[in-house]
């Protein structure tokens, strides 16, 4: 039988603070081999870019196949995802998922555990470049990894600031909307940045000894960025994939087609961080960074704690696809 989970049903479902530590084992897996996360080939139709996305999880028996659409609709730039998970065992589609929501919260659960590892431990401020969906999830995951004490923000859009503030009110966060990028920027300990820009928005002359970024925001594409090379050559870099990030982040391919960082520079991943393979943050005063462009693998780890919790708890609708 194959569950249908539809969005509602997975935001009544899905447990934040399970999700980090299941995004942290699966980054884990990967560096230990026991997680392969498949090379993305996209295909390109004028500006609409789709893209699926593999992933097999050993441990977990599951392999997730994410379909992500990425276009431009009436109203801007649009993603859509849609996620089929199969059990490795029998090969039988166990589930098909909405995106939208799994995706937000890992990508969040993603910078919680670079944060952990790359942040310092007395990072308070957090910054945010951006205050749509990916900020009030940032701001609840990254709590749950740094006290934070201070939340300052910025974006284009004056009421995307307002919803985000009365959101994060409700977390019991204050926060304080900045009148720049920079502003955000030079306050912050902790700097997400959240949004689809296709030039840079933060630049690394701004950055202060001892920050940590977590560059999260642009769409898989090698033409946008959200950070310039100054801040890829003053910043230890690492990602959560080489090769997605090599072939997807225009933040990483154009840093190093224009000399600003070499290869090699952006190739430590996030798995051997956390498996002690790759160093970390290595004094107070240094400078980390950490380009997310979003793996199949953590959308694997998502899905297979909402399948078993929806089943254990009868939500969701079962279908016979073979029937």
């Amino acid at each position: 039988m194959t569950l249908l989970l539809s969005r509602s049903e997975i935001e009544s479902l899905i447990d934040r603070t399970a999700v980090i530590g299941a995004v942290e084992d699966a980054h884990r897996g990967l560096a230990a081999g026991r997680a392969t996360n498949g090379k993305a080939s996209a295909v390109t139709v004028g500006d609409a870019v789709f893209l699926p996305m593999l992933a097999v999880d050993e441990r977990l028996r599951t392999a997730t196949v994410k379909f992500l659409a990425d276009l431009v609709g009436a109203g801007g730039k649009v993603q859509r995802t849609t996620l089929l998970v199969c059990s490795t065992v029998t090969g039988e589609c166990e589930a098909l998922l909405d995106g939208r929501l799994i995706t937000a919260v890992r990508t969040a659960a993603a910078s919680a555990v670079a944060t952990k590892y790359l942040a310092r431990a007395s990072s308070r401020t957090l910054g945010l470049v951006g205050a749509g969906r990916l900020a009030i999830e940032h701001l609840r995951a990254l709590a749950h990894v740094l006290p934070v004490e201070d939340v300052v923000v910025w974006s284009r859009s004056a009421s995307t600031v307002d919803a985000f503030t009365e959101q994060a009110k409700a977390l019991g966060f204050a926060v304080r909307a900045l009148s720049s990028p920079e502003a955000v920027t030079r306050q912050a300990d902790v700097l997400c940045t959240l949004t689809p820009s296709r030039e840079p928005l933060v630049h690394g002359a701004w950055f202060a000894p001892g920050l940590h970024v977590n560059v999260v925001g642009a769409p898989p594409r090698t033409d946008h960025r959200e950070v310039d090379n100054e801040a890829m050559a003053r910043a230890y870099v690492v990602v959560d994939s080489a090769d997605e990030s090599l072939a997807k982040s225009g933040d990483t391919a154009l840093a190093i087609r224009d000399g600003a960082i070499k290869a090699e520079e952006a190739l430590r991943e996030l798995g051997d961080v956390i498996a002690g393979r790759t160093l970390g943050r290595t004094s107070p005063d240094q400078i980390t960074l950490f380009n997310s462009i979003g793996l199949a693998l953590q959308d694997t780890a998502t899905a297979r704690l909402l399948i078993d919790r929806a089943r254990a708890e009868g939500v969701g609708r079962e279908i016979d696809l073979s029937a």
